[in-house]
């Protein structure tokens, strides 16, 4: 297949991946919560950031690096954490990990993922990020960050947007359980989706390994779209963040924020990077655009800003950056990428990106990533 000429966007990326997976899975994967207003308007604050294409220039060889937490990575994107990411497609953390990491990417692996950090950390490294969904018990706690840097993550992202399981009526409606359950309802959805249910009968179903040593016995009294996860999270306040600054040597990125103030905390308290989040619509509906608040953020502190949010191509993060971010992130694209074309999704979703920003900056007339801003609209 010609990859450039079949599938030459994000969006055709996501429609191949809809047909090659279960509905549930889908569900998981693309839906939000309440209305999923969200991502509706993630979408609306990114397209009305425009820019006055610039002439004159000669040719343009834009230089598309990004520095962050002192190294330059040759591209200003990376693969942000997704929970039971392996759910998507079998064997998705390692195969974005080793994409991420041939271009000296950065990479989340999240606490809720099917592959430990034992195994992802070494392949994502020197720039794996880990998520930490905040443990209640200390012991865990340190267990978790001992772990990671054992692993060969060098950076450590505390996720403070989901106190409570958020209720993503799509992904109930759609069956499913977290670990799944094999039940009527699912193996027919799995039976008209064999490439997906053959690869992952061979790979075993999904499970939260990371969670495996503090998980033993029955777990009951959660909701269908909690698991086993929620039973060791708290959610953390100031001095947990202060227990996590002094126990991590690596930089600490604080995700999940959408106020100036709380970006203004942040810094104040150590963290060295913030992440201007607002979990793509899957916690909570009425949450603004994270491209609506980046420049309020941006003008409260000097930490270095990480942004997600609606990311659909290379145009949106230029409008990310001239609006402030130093760093974007990309969750959904590259799980749509893997389920769409497996082992060569992820390095064609580089591929496809890079392109993008090439032909974009050109239009700009820009040669580095700190010019974009002065060509907005």
């Amino acid at each position: 297949m010609d990859l450039d000429a079949r599938l030459p966007a994000i969006a055709d990326l996501r429609a191949r991946a809809r047909a090659r997976v279960p509905r549930f899975v889908w569900e998981y994967l693309d839906s939000a919560t309440g209305a999923e207003s969200v991502p509706r308007r993630n979408r609306r604050a990114l397209d009305a950031v425009r820019f006055y294409p610039s002439v004159l220039h000669g040719e343009v060889t834009p230089d598309l690096s990004a520095e962050l937490f002192g190294h330059r990575h040759p591209l200003p994107f990376g693969a942000a954490p997704l929970g039971m990411s392996g759910l998507i497609w079998p064997g998705a953390e390692r195969l974005i990990a080793q994409a991420t990491a041939a271009e000296g990417l950065p990479c989340g692996l999240s606490t809720v993922a099917t592959r430990p950090p034992e195994e992802i950390g070494p392949l994502a490294a020197p720039h794996g990020w880990f998520q930490l969904y905040p443990p209640r018990d200390e012991g865990i706690r340190a267990d978790m960050l001992k772990r990671a840097r054992d692993s060969g993550f060098s950076v450590l992202v505390l996720t403070v947007d989901v106190p409570v399981p958020s209720r993503r009526e799509r992904q109930t409606r759609s069956g499913l359980t977290i670990p799944p359950k094999l039940t009527p309802r699912l193996m027919a959805q799995m039976a008209v989706r064999p490439r997906w249910s053959l690869a992952t009968l061979r790979a075993g179903l999904p499970r939260l390994r990371t969670l495996d040593p503090y998980t033993e016995g029955p777990q009951r009294g959660l909701p269908s779209t909690g698991h086993v996860g929620y039973m060791l999270r708290t959610s953390p306040d100031l001095a947990y963040l202060r227990w996590l600054r002094a126990h991590w040597e690596g930089p600490l990125v604080v995700k999940g924020v959408l106020r100036p103030e709380d970006a203004a905390l942040c810094e104040a308290e150590g963290v060295d990077a913030v992440w201007v989040s607002n979990h793509a619509g899957r916690q909570f509906d009425a949450a603004p655009a994270t491209a609506e608040v980046l420049p309020a953020i941006r003008a409260a502190v000097r930490l270095p800003l990480v942004f997600d949010g609606g990311i659909e191509g290379g145009l949106d993060i230029l409008r990310a950056i001239a609006l402030g971010a130093d760093y974007v992130m990309l969750g959904r694209a590259w799980h749509y990428a893997v389920a769409a074309l497996g082992e060569a999704g992820p390095p064609h979703l580089i591929d496809m990106l890079r392109k993008d920003l090439i032909a974009n900056m050109g239009q700009l007339g820009a040669t580095q990533l700190a010019e974009v801003a002065a060509r907005r609209v």
